[in-house]
């Protein structure tokens, strides 16, 4: 069936429509084509010609100009609107006139790479000259040992990705010596995905290249494509610090689009409670499927895609061994069988994480289900980008989730459809990032006292690594009676003398290293990131892969393994962390009323305990306690604290209770409840860390005693050893969420977290918020967001300057939430209605938004 026929059926369906927010339409464009570039050779148009390419459209024959003028450029085009073939071009170029020319080819992912080899080579094919052909190599992690030096002697076209020419390239350059002295370009593609801390990173891996290059004497042309993001001049220009070009006259053509956003139903009003997004995934996908839609589904994490594969597969029996899953941690030969699979019509559904977005030739899809906002409009306007990339119809539709951002969105889709793409941002100078790669610059030539790694001054660096011992500091000597000439002393010179490659020590993800999740038998079924292992593979956690549902059995850290074996559940399993924050320094501070600011933070979180939640219903079925190690984190956030008169406003309503004086025996008292509790949690049982004393509770709340200094000594009651209780941070923030003068706070937090992410361009997943009643830091009831990547990428900066927008963004969204007393989609489900029934949760976080924002007006 076509795409026009399913979309009338789709109208004409009154229980779609009813849960419809939004249906725009784009038009089909026709192509818009430009002269022939002159300088290009005869053989090329001719080649291109067999493929049935007359012309270049507008942006490809701009960008080809730019770059044979020598001008490093960036390019900005729609997906599937020809942007590979404006580096393919000066690339077979150089080729054909420089016997000795070389060009170099950056892919964010292996996947892209294989597909970018194929067209590149069949392009030479066409040309008929095999030395070309024979020259165009991959080199990743994938290349045998067997073949790298064979690569390494006749590559004259290199794909490979930024970790391998971090680590597998750059500290071995004397091999490749004669590719970089003849180095003419250097390729990024998907530049857009070069942000955050990767970005920051691969920032600093050109850094190093250029300056090989420079050693080796050559001056690449640099050459970026990028899918629409607010800045991407000023991106391009970042990462290879240099001035750039920007293309941006799209003259590729489209088909006809479609573009709808589904809101579920409500199924209990009071409540606010939504029918599952994913059914109505699920629902959606399987209907286009079945009508003969080769569909695409995108979720935003590992875990929902394998749920909603699982539920597709079961919702279509018949079509399950042509419906597959793609994300991180398949092994390499499965996600090429499905890549094929995708480009031979052969597979029809598809269930993928934002691995899929980027530009891999998957064929001609027809349709895309979104489930849930993937986190930015740039990665919105990509996932839709991946359908209809034939000129033929296309629909994309994302299902909004019950999360307070998805819900905004679905109230206000014209954000979507008018809000400019958001700003890719990256620190190059992140002193964690400059400083690992000071120690792989090092490595691979010494450094000169004074000299720069590409902007940045590095000596203080150097020296520190001289200190370690890594690096050997040669003395220039006393100053020679007579210079000729005048000449200037010598500077000091740092050689490498450390143990090892330091480029093996960092990995350009900020994750370190990568848990393996074997079998019983041993076989390699999947891997993750050790950063993420502890919530994904603790012991009793259910591992999703490909639809099978696995039970983890052992988690061993030292080794880097999990071991898991197959069951068969009805349930999945989630992870639940408490954070503790600790701030070390504060950069900046905002002057409105409501007082903010962002600083180096140090967060501790640790996974107590975990829900199992049934498949179908998304019942809680129960909770599995843990006893994991702590994780400590370095990194930036933003916080912001109820400035004292809103408290005594709020305190006396009984909406805030922030008891900051616990009367002058306090720690005394404190230290003896721990002793007497035996320094355990008498909750849990957890003992006490050596570096990070457990907290001490009041059994009944401070406040309730009336203490005020200088006025009575109530604070002698609430202090008796009777009512305090030793409890670890895990379960004392369970106790104090669950307090109602705390779930104004627990709430606001909840929904600032979720809506954050709407302001930069990040993943959901890239942020994360905590409360405080009362803050060490500020004396007073805090929200911190912070950053999960270790040393900050600038979204704290961001926040900070947004802090008021936020906050009118967030009580908007709980003023148009249908619900009575919270619920996912605002301020998060009221914890027991009944057990607190003169409290109402989501009016108290409304009355908290509305007394912050009067002040901000």
């Amino acid at each position: 069936m076509l795409v026009d026929e399913v979309l009338a059926h789709l109208r004409a369906d009154r229980a779609f429509m009813r849960d419809v927010c939004d249906w725009q339409r784009a038009p089909a464009r026709p192509a818009r084509y430009a002269p022939w570039p002159l300088e290009l050779a005869e053989p090329l148009r001719l080649a291109l010609g067999q493929r049935g390419i007359e012309q270049l459209y507008t942006h490809q024959a701009q960008a080809v100009e730019a770059v044979l003028d020598r001008q490093n450029v960036v390019i900005v085009a729609r997906s599937a609107g020809g942007k590979s073939l404006c580096f393919h071009l000066p690339i077979l170029n150089a080729l054909l006139n420089d016997p000795n020319a070389c060009a170099l080819c950056l892919f964010p992912t292996k996947a892209l790479a294989q597909d970018q080899l194929a067209k590149l080579t069949e392009l030479a094919a066409d040309l008929s000259i095999s030395d070309v052909q024979r020259a165009i190599c991959t080199y990743d992690g994938d290349t045998p040992p067997a073949q790298r030096a064979e690569v390494r002697r006749r590559a004259r076209v290199l794909i490979t990705n930024a970790d391998m020419l971090h680590v597998g390239i750059l500290p071995h350059h004397t091999r490749w010596a004669a590719f970089f002295r003849n180095l003419r370009y250097v390729i990024l593609d998907e530049a857009h995905a070069y942000r955050g801390i990767f970005g920051s990173h691969v920032a600093n891996v050109l850094r190093r290249l250029r300056r090989l290059c420079a050693f080796y004497g050559s001056a690449p042309v640099f050459i970026l494509a990028s899918a629409t993001i607010a800045n991407p001049k000023a991106h391009a220009e970042q990462l290879i610090e240099a001035p750039a070009t920007l293309v941006d006259d799209d003259g590729s053509p489209h088909g006809e689009r479609h573009v709808v956003i589904i809101n579920p139903p409500i199924v209990e009003p009071a409540l606010g409670l939504r029918r599952s997004a994913d059914f109505v995934a699920r629902d959606i996908a399987a209907r286009l499927i079945s009508e003969g839609l080769q569909t695409i589904c995108f979720a935003r994490s590992r875990n929902a895609v394998e749920v909603l594969l699982t539920y597709l597969r079961e919702a279509l029996p018949e079509s399950a061994a042509v419906i597959s899953g793609y994300r991180g941690g398949y092994l390499p030969e499965e996600r090429r069988a499905i890549e094929h699979g995708l480009r031979q019509g052969r597979t029809r559904g598809v269930v993928a994480t934002n691995a899929l977005e980027l530009g891999i030739d998957i064929g001609g899809l027809d349709a895309c289900v979104m489930l849930g906002y993937p986190g930015s409009i740039a990665g919105f306007w990509q996932q839709v980008g991946r359908v209809g990339r034939r000129q033929s119809a296309s629909v994309a539709v994302m299902v909004a989730t019950a999360d307070p951002l998805d819900q905004y969105l679905a109230a206000h889709p014209e954000y979507l459809f008018r809000q400019s793409p958001e700003y890719a941002r990256i620190d190059p100078d992140n002193l964690g990032v400059l400083a690992a790669h000071v120690a792989c610059a090092a490595f691979e030539l010494p450094f000169n006292r004074g000299e720069r790694l590409g902007s940045a001054d590095v000596d203080d660096l150097l020296d520190a690594l001289a200190e370690t011992g890594e690096l050997h500091v040669s003395d220039p000597g006393p100053l020679p009676l007579f210079r000729a000439g005048g000449a200037p002393r010598p500077a000091a010179r740092y050689a490498w003398v450390g143990q090892g490659y330091p480029a093996d020590r960092v990995s350009l993800r900020g994750v370190g290293e990568r848990i393996s999740i074997l079998d019983e038998r041993g076989q390699l079924i999947g891997e993750t990131e050790r950063a993420t292992a502890l919530a994904r593979l603790h012991p009793g956690a259910i591992y999703l892969h490909q639809g099978q549902t696995y039970l983890v059995t052992k988690l061993e850290w030292t080794t880097g393994q999990a071991i898991v074996r197959p069951v068969r559940v009805d349930y999945y399993t989630q992870a639940s962390a408490v954070a503790e924050v600790i701030v070390l320094r504060e950069y900046a501070r905002n002057t409105d009323p409501i007082p903010a600011a962002m600083g180096e933070l140090e967060v501790t979180t640790t996974v107590s305990r975990y829900r199992q939640i049934q498949f179908n219903t998304h019942r809680l079925m129960g909770w599995g306690e843990l006893d994991l190690p702590a994780q400590t984190l370095l990194t930036v956030g933003y916080w912001f604290a109820i400035p004292e008169a809103i408290c005594r406003q709020l305190e006396r309503i009984g909406l805030l209770g922030r008891p900051n004086d616990y009367g002058p025996n306090w720690e005394q008292q404190r230290q003896a409840a721990r002793a007497r509790d035996g320094y355990r949690c008498v909750i849990c049982g957890k003992p006490e860390p050596p570096d990070r004393p457990h907290h001490v509770h009041h059994r009944r709340p401070f406040r309730a005693f009336g203490y005020v200094r200088g006025e009575n000594d109530h604070y002698l009651l609430a202090n008796d050893l009777d009512n305090l209780m030793t409890v670890c941070p895990s379960c004392h923030a369970k106790i104090e969420t669950a307090e109602p003068v705390n779930r104004a706070l627990s709430g606001l937090c909840h929904l600032l977290a979720n809506l954050a992410p709407l302001f930069v361009m990040c993943d959901p997943g890239d942020l994360a918020a905590t409360f405080e009643v009362t803050s060490p830091h500020t004396r007073l009831p805090t929200i911190t967001i912070y950053e999960l990547t270790p040393g900050g990428t600038g979204l704290a900066d961001v926040l900070l300057e947004r802090h008021a927008d936020l906050l009118r963004m967030a009580a908007q969204r709980v003023r148009e939430c249908p619900c009575d007393q919270g619920c996912p989609s605002c301020v998060g489900p009221s914890l027991d209605p009944q057990a607190d029934a003169d409290r109402n949760p989501k009016r108290d976080v409304l009355r908290l938004l509305e007394s912050l924002t009067a002040a901000l007006n």
